[in-house]
């Protein structure tokens, strides 16, 4: 299970998440059209932005015990749990396999 800390800090990172204006700020920076001074300008915005607004800082992690490693994004759960829910068969449409 994940600690406490580490959740709560996840959370944080989604609620500071700032997708469009961090977008718009990158693609008025790759214009070719615009001057040196004006895309200084721009990349001073986006640095002032908070680190943890940027989408790569975000990781999926387990609903159940918040771990981040191992994560099935079809069931939203970890290897760990979503192994112990599949043999109490928690799992619709999902069978261990025998050989």
């Amino acid at each position: 299970m994940a600690s406490k800390r580490m959740i709560r800090r996840e959370t944080k990172r989604v609620r500071l998440q700032r997708f469009e204006k961090r977008d718009a700020l990158t693609t008025q920076l790759k214009d070719p059209s615009l001057d040196i001074e004006t895309k200084f300008e721009i990349l001073d915005k986006l640095e002032k932005m908070p680190r943890d607004s940027s989408r790569t800082r975000l990781s999926r992690r387990c609903k159940m015990t918040g771990r981040k490693r191992g994560f099935y994004r079809k069931f939203g759960l970890c290897r760990n749990e979503l192994r112990r829910r599949a043999m109490n068969g928690e799992v619709p449409g999902l069978v261990k396999a025998s050989w």
